[in-house]
């Protein structure tokens, strides 16, 4: 991408914004998936209204680093990757050899996410059917399509989301009586990893990388961009946020104070259940449609746009790279097709033989590791000269990128020390 227009942040040219708005969405339909549905669940049948503030926190944390993966493509002229790579080439073998694992193993989970809500939906076919066909059908989407057609894609998933979720959280708003007073922010005892843990999980994690590639689709291409860009990524988030709270309120509403067991994905089906049972069986359906097109819209987003970090990042290892302007062209790339092929067809052996233990406490402590070393590296890359920091960044950038960093750390350390104790 060229940086060269050095025009302040205005967008040029006499169409609307709202208008220009695209990536976002594919951002909000990437990071809103099960696994996002399910830590708002939980929160709402353990802790009723009370981790609502975590869910807004949450969203800002990264919306600031989203925001932040904008800003220097569009500043700096360069991709994520080749500023993570001017950092040293450690830095680019940690993450293009993490994008491999990571969707590996993640391949395979969100596989059996959509395959859960269609399996509850319709039972009599067998479960392994649709493991195999959601992976599938998603690499059909993706290479068969160009970005804008894609686009529109995702932004069809998102409305149907948009309806069932939460159109069904406005409808249990009645049942909530007296749980209303459990929305004054509090952290009750043992709680504070746990709220942490909702903070750093709102909203995505490595797929956030894949922006400044969509931004490129977009033909957003220059720090005149910067605006629209914010606009968009914030939208974004205000989206990941609304989904969230919808969840909080629903579980908050239907399970707070009873003995319903919601672990896990599978207490998504139980929520739907008890959606169809106390209000309406519809509900139950529509439900089941929000969660199965959050866990797809997770799968297209991440086949389509974790393939081209890992593109990017053979790319930039082997120097035979593509000329900045044609950045959105990694998507014609072999490695590109090889990646969302790898998405594909390994992770099904996950399902058929299971997983082995080695790869999933790999899978756990890169995991651990991959959102902190982002926030660093935005810290560094942001504050560099090739952003001129003076111009292009700010004290509340700056300050936003610090707080993740260290609600990062604080998860990593965590979750690693759970890793090392096998907990």
């Amino acid at each position: 991408m060229a940086a060269s227009d050095t025009h302040d942040g205005t967008d040029g040219g006499d169409e609307p914004k709202w208008s220009l708005i695209g990536p976002g969405l594919l951002v909000a339909a990437t990071g809103v998936g099960a696994g996002d549905l399910v830590a708002a669940l939980v929160a709402g049948s353990r802790y009723g209204l009370n981790f609502v503030w975590a869910i807004v926190l949450g969203v800002a944390v990264k919306f600031a680093l989203n925001e932040g993966v904008g800003r220097y493509h569009l500043v700096s002229g360069e991709t994520l990757l080749e500023g993570i790579d001017s950092l040293g080439r450690w830095a680019t073998g940690f993450f293009g050899g993490y994008t491999v694992i990571w969707g590996f193993v993640y391949g395979a989970a969100v596989a059996a996410s959509c395959s859960l809500a269609a399996n509850a939906l319709f039972p009599s076919i067998p479960f392994w059917v649709y493991v195999v066909a959601h992976p599938i059908a998603g690499c059909v989407l993706v290479l068969l399509n160009r970005y804008e057609t894609f686009e529109s894609i995702i932004t069809a998933f998102v409305a149907l989301m948009f309806v069932s979720v939460i159109g069904s959280a406005v409808l249990v708003l009645p049942q909530l009586g007296d749980i209303v007073a459990t929305g004054i922010p509090a952290l009750p005892e043992g709680s504070v990893v746990y709220a942490l843990g909702l903070v750093g999980g709102a909203g995505g994690t490595i797929t956030m990388a894949s922006y400044g590639y969509w931004l490129a689709e977009k033909d957003w291409n220059s720090p005149r961009h910067i605006t629209t860009m914010r606009l968009d990524a914030s939208s974004a988030y205000v989206i990941t946020g609304i989904f969230s709270i919808a969840l909080i309120v629903m579980s908050a509403a239907l399970l707070y104070g009873t003995s319903a067991s919601v672990s896990g994905e599978e207490g998504l089906i139980v929520l739907a259940s008890n959606l169809g049972n106390e209000l309406h069986p519809l509900l139950r359906t529509g439900f089941l449609v929000g969660f199965w097109a959050a866990s797809f819209t997770s799968l297209l987003g991440v086949w389509h746009g974790v393939s081209y970090l890992f593109a990017d990042f053979v790319e930039t290892v082997t120097e035979d790279t593509i000329k900045p302007t044609d950045e959105s062209e990694l998507g014609e790339t072999k490695w590109y097709k090889l990646y969302v092929l790898w998405l594909t067809f390994p992770p099904m052996l996950l399902y058929f033989f299971g997983r082995p233990v080695f790869l999933i406490v790999l899978y756990g402590a890169l995991g651990a590791v991959i959102m902190p070393f982002l926030a660093v590296v935005l810290l560094l890359l942001l504050n560099s000269d090739a952003v001129s920091p003076g111009r292009w960044n700010h004290w509340l950038s700056n300050s936003m990128l610090v707080l993740s960093a260290l609600i990062f750390l604080v998860l990593m350390v965590v979750q690693i020390s759970q890793l090392l104790s096998g907990g």
